[in-house]
């Protein structure tokens, strides 16, 4: 048998310490220094690299050789930067049953690629029924149910397939650690051997990992630093959208998103998010407003809903569903004490359509006009929408890429937006009326003005 050392390290930082400590010097958390126990390789161990990697003077490294690979997923695509990179390694995280391994199987199963799928979670015939829902034309998908990482690593070097599925890096284990299945130990080594293999045989891997309760990727925070891309795979199980996010991207930008509709054949792209987001536009409903909020390079139109009610249970309640409430509670206080309206006594419910959450600033004024249409009863003119941010004083503040959201509002159709008289347009040659203004109190006048 292969010798054995004890060490400690951070399963936060990946610090290495000779002995326990209660508190890391690196990171400075407690309690997160934890044993393990490495097995020392022997010389007559076979070795875990496929082929040894050559020097080379830059100019002659070939790269037209190694394109990116091209995912029958627009929305993915977009996240990526254009597709996947070879040897490049793809950490896809969330929520356990938001989507991930549905998400996968579907690139799995149409890439036209040959792909090996490796599940220690799953029997290959609980992922045969699911594809089987999924898509009727299944490619070139190979299914191992393996958890053990030195038996992958001999498929992949029989097999030698040109995409790599984990599912997931918590299941995996090597012989090479002795601590259990899951642990910290075990992810760190598993994944270091993983990106060793995508960078010597130029075949990409992505690997799914689950999550924590404060929505962290489970297993050492140093995963993030070692792959190539980290994707968050977003949304509430009760709700149909799915947003499938980039945190780091050493091959693309992080400022892009996907979003996804979920159905009972697996995960649809949704291309047009806007008319989704927005489909009672028409009906002139009093508490509701058109917002335009920009995620990433993405701008898309949100139906944002109020309900303002008397408080008749005594402290008056404040309740938002994918509005930030500290924010609502200072958007309230603005209202009262610069444009008089006196709501601190009342219930106000928010509401943003399609179950998505949003922290962008330029939606304050649609806020802020669905709260006031909801509490004096009128609804607001069909074809108006808002864009800007509402400062302590009661002004209007600019927001960024403002050319960006008009251009989707006037694609949509709309015939009039209002932001602040600070934004700054490079071209104004849109068809759309734009109404600039400095206070929230000429936006009430000018809004409300008909309906006296």
């Amino acid at each position: 048998m292969a010798n054995s050392k004890k060490i400690y390290s951070c399963n936060i930082c990946g610090a290495k310490y000779p002995k326990w400590m209660g508190q890391c010097s690196q990171c400075g958390e407690w309690n997160t220094v934890d044993e393990e126990i490495i097995k020392t390789k022997r010389k007559n161990d076979p070795d875990i690299i496929l082929k040894k990697s050559k020097l080379k003077e830059i100019k002659e490294i070939d790269t037209e050789s190694n394109q990116r690979i091209n995912i029958n997923d627009s929305e993915l695509n977009r996240v990526l930067g254009g597709g996947i990179v070879p040897g490049s390694v793809i950490l896809l995280s969330g929520e356990p049953g938001i989507g991930k391994s549905t998400l996968i199987l579907q690139i799995s199963i149409s890439i036209k690629r040959k792909v090996l799928y490796i599940s220690g979670e799953e029997s290959q015939q609980q992922i045969k029924l699911r594809a089987d829902r999924i898509a009727k034309n299944q490619t070139e998908c190979y299914i191992l149910t393996e958890t053990n990482l030195e038996s992958i690593l001999k498929s992949v070097e029989s097999l030698m397939p040109e995409l790599i599925i984990i599912d997931s890096i918590q299941t995996i284990q090597t012989d090479i650690i002795e601590n259990i299945q899951g642990s910290m130990p075990q992810i760190k080594e598993c994944t270091s051997t993983l990106i060793k293999v995508a960078k010597q045989t130029s075949i990409p891997i992505i690997i799914i990992g689950h999550i924590t309760k404060d929505g962290n990727i489970a297993g050492p925070k140093v995963l993030e630093h070692m792959v190539d891309v980290v994707l968050n795979f977003e949304g509430d199980k009760n709700n149909l959208y799915r947003i499938l996010r980039s945190k780091k991207n050493r091959f693309g930008s992080t400022s892009e998103i996907g979003i996804y509709e979920m159905l009972n054949t697996g995960l649809m792209v949704v291309e047009n998010p806007s008319e989704l987001f927005t489909l009672n536009r028409k009906n002139q409903l009093s508490g509701n407003c058109i917002g335009i909020t920009l995620d990433g390079n993405r701008s898309i139109m949100i139906e944002i809903q109020a309900l303002v009610s008397s408080a008749i249970y005594g402290t008056p309640q404040r309740i938002c569903n994918g509005f930030n409430s500290k924010r609502l509670n200072m958007l309230l206080a603005v209202l009262e004490k610069k444009v008089g309206f006196k709501i601190g006594v009342k219930d106000v419910f928010i509401n943003i359509t399609g179950g998505i959450k949003i922290d962008d600033p330029a939606l304050d004024l649609a806020v802020v006009f669905s709260i006031l249409s909801s509490n004096i009863n009128l609804s607001i003119e069909n074809g108006t929408c808002f864009c800007a941010e509402v400062g302590l004083s009661g002004e209007l503040r600019n927001v960024k890429n403002i050319d960006i959201r008009i251009s989707e509002a006037e694609r949509l159709g709309y015939n009039k937006i209002i932001i602040s008289k600070n934004s700054k347009i490079q071209a104004d040659k849109s068809k759309i009326k734009i109404l600039k203004f400095s206070k929230l109190s000429q936006v009430v006048k000018e809004v409300f003005k008909e309906q006296g």
